[in-house]
């Protein structure tokens, strides 16, 4: 086979030509700061189309995860529940705030927070009052019973929506399963401003104070008056713009999405591998990345540093790392599940707890049990397939063919 003449990409910018439209307005207009009808726009659409009352539009989903850590009331020394697999940016915004994330394991059914591992957290951390969880590559986290376990333990939650804006837990919009919730129009989201994000909420005054802290906690002063800190985070007039020519395409993205997945599905269905799976009697995912688990008997010896990895070919196995390499020497796209948070080397000392066994302090690195670790699991025999709504059939016929040949 030959190489694709031009790179077929992971996931990037689908845009329509409307968005320029709006841009342009923006320029012609002049509102080209932080102020402006296409901000106004795209927060009230967002909210009619989600089903919140308030959405801010920020500079970042990064900024919308912060300022939700800072509603929740966290402080200095605070403990705090976190998905474990997934982006940095989850457990940045609680560090932002000098508190602890303990990580809670992944459960297989939805590559999510494992609702047994939080219940495990609460036993030995009873007093954490916040839960941030993240919905992975668009497949909404088990809400039902994540929510169950908040209530029951009088925790707020904070739902980290970045990655699946238009999913559905039980006819349910995800970015209103928390308190705060936050999404994102990063470059390569679903729906792309280039950047951007937005804080939804049900409440009006955390609306309001969020609006506040994004615009440098500005008072209703004839001068610059400030009482207390805050940030430069208010979302652009003409990012707004971008988001506001696409939002309404969100659903023609899931739908070529969706498609995407399930032909990878038909086509591996001869392979020992299985699709990032979820729940299809209650969730539909905006299946924002397609993603594949090698089974554990096919996978060929691999080893994997901080930095760097390798791997030995065995005949009918493979491995993430020999299929990525592969993809790339045809000029495709892939990438590394989310390396989970525990393995990182700067949340090495925090607490981490799988559904079953016991910690050993606040200290120490741990696994609750030792038996088990879900996510380092899934990190080390799955990975995130050319997932772009611009990639052709026959394109994503050759990559399966590609990745079949590395099981030969």
């Amino acid at each position: 086979m030959e190489r694709f003449e031009n790179k077929v990409w992971l996931s990037t910018p689908t845009m329509h030509g409307d968005e320029i439209k709006y841009v342009k307005q923006a320029y012609e207009t002049n509102w080209m700061s932080t102020v402006g009808e296409n901000i106004n726009e795209i927060e009230k659409q967002v909210c009619e189309k989600v089903g919140c009352k308030y959405a801010v539009a920020l500079s970042c989903g990064t900024s919308a995860l912060h300022l939700a850590v800072k509603l929740a009331g966290v402080k200095q020394g605070d403990n705090v529940f976190c998905t474990d697999m997934t982006f940095a940016a989850t457990l940045n915004s609680v560090v932002y705030e000098k508190a602890n994330p303990i990580f809670i394991d992944t459960e297989y059914d939805t590559w999510n927070m494992c609702p047994k591992a939080l219940e495990k957290a609460f036993e030995l951390y009873p007093d954490t009052k916040v839960i941030v969880v993240a919905n992975l590559y668009g497949v909404p986290a088990k809400f039902d019973e994540i929510c169950a376990i908040a209530k029951k333990h009088g925790a707020i939650i904070i739902e980290d929506a970045a990655e699946s804006l238009g999913a559905t837990h039980m006819g349910r919009q995800t970015g209103t399963f928390g308190t705060y919730n936050a999404i994102s129009f990063n470059g390569n989201k679903i729906i792309t401003g280039s950047s951007g994000g937005m804080l939804l909420t049900d409440g009006l005054e955390a609306a309001n104070k969020a609006r506040k802290w994004s615009t440098q906690s500005r008072e209703n002063a004839p001068w610059y008056q400030h009482e207390e800190v805050g940030y430069n985070y208010r979302m652009s007039n003409v990012i707004a713009g971008v988001v506001r020519g696409q939002l309404p395409y969100l659903e023609e993205h899931i739908a070529q999405k969706k498609e995407i997945y399930f032909r990878y599905k038909e086509g591996f269905k001869d392979l020992p591998v299985t699709m990032n799976p979820y729940d299809e009697k209650i969730m539909e995912p905006n299946f924002w990345l397609s993603c594949m688990l090698i089974d554990k008997d096919a996978m060929c010896k691999q080893v994997r540093s901080d930095n760097d990895a390798c791997y030995v070919a065995e005949s009918g196995k493979s491995c993430p790392t020999q299929i990525l390499e592969e993809l790339a020497k045809y000029n495709a796209e892939g990438r590394p599940i989310w390396k989970p948070m525990h393995m990182q080397p700067i949340f090495r000392m925090n607490p981490f707890v799988t559904k079953s066994g016991n910690g050993r302090g606040t200290t120490n690195a741990y696994i609750a049990g030792g038996a088990e670790d879900v996510g380092a699991d899934i990190f080390a025999r799955g990975l995130c397939l050319p997932s772009d709504n611009k990639m052709t059939a026959e394109q994503q016929d050759k990559i399966i063919e590609i990745i079949k040949n590395c099981f030969r």
